[in-house]
């Protein structure tokens, strides 16, 4: 059987992978034991991302043409591969989140919404809160005044009862 071959399989999973994809996140999975990978692993999974390792030339030949070629600079070394479908930034949060402990394990870069960034950028990114998080801040910032009126004209009511 050929090399191209072989190759051809990997390449169609991570191009089925990448397919309607809203977060695409690279990392440098280095120095990760193994409780911790699976744990992050695990984590990723509820969350609804694909994380995968695969070699560096599988995932040029798969985003060659696309808008992800922007990632190729950063395809040097052991690199991961972590796809959300759902949640843009999932990936980027998890990863950051366990690369705190785990000194080596660090993010690339990323392809979020349409828009490529940078380590630094996707760092930013990853400290953010998600979704259903500023969803709730931004109802709590609305119910608050709604419910300081309401104990206002409770109050007026008791007095004057």
């Amino acid at each position: 059987m050929a090399k191209i071959e072989q190759k051809a399989p990997i390449i169609d999973e991570i191009k089925s992978n990448l397919d309607g994809f809203k977060g695409v996140v690279l990392a440098d999975y280095r120095g990760i034991n193994v409780s911790d990978d699976t744990k992050m692993r695990k984590e990723l999974r509820e969350a609804g991302v694909v994380y995968k390792v695969y070699k560096n030339t599988y995932i040029k030949l798969a985003v060659k043409g696309t808008e992800l070629e922007a990632l190729n600079d950063m395809l040097e070394g052991p690199t991961a591969l972590a796809v959300s479908k759902e949640d843009s930034t999932a990936g980027a949060r998890i990863i950051a989140k366990y690369a705190k402990t785990v000194e080596p394990l660090s993010l690339k870069c990323g392809f979020i919404d349409g828009t490529f960034y940078d380590k630094s950028a996707i760092e930013v990114i990853a400290s953010l809160p998600g979704r259903e998080e500023l969803i709730g801040r931004l109802l709590g910032s609305i119910k608050s005044p709604i419910s300081n009126f309401a104990r206002v004209l409770n109050q007026i009511a008791e007095k004057t009862a």
